[in-house]
């Protein structure tokens, strides 16, 4: 029982499965935000680095379009 314990799963990126981030769909732009308005973490996110340099850029330009707030 206690084997099982340390197993996580492993996160998938979800631009690798084909999926994309698109800065004016923002029910996927608000998956990679926290509720105060930051971008989160890889760790959270389970993206790959290449991938979470591209939301970062799709997050930063819906905030300066105005689809989505800075801060909450």
């Amino acid at each position: 029982m206690a084997e099982f314990r340390n197993k996580k799963r492993k996160k998938i990126c979800h631009m690798c499965a084909g999926k994309t981030v698109n800065y004016k769909d923002i029910n996927i732009i608000t998956k990679y935000i926290s509720e105060t308005g930051k971008i989160l973490p890889r760790r959270f996110t389970g993206t790959c680095a290449k991938h979470q340099r591209e939301v970062a850029k799709q997050v930063k330009l819906a905030r300066f379009m105005g689809f989505i707030p800075f801060c909450k």
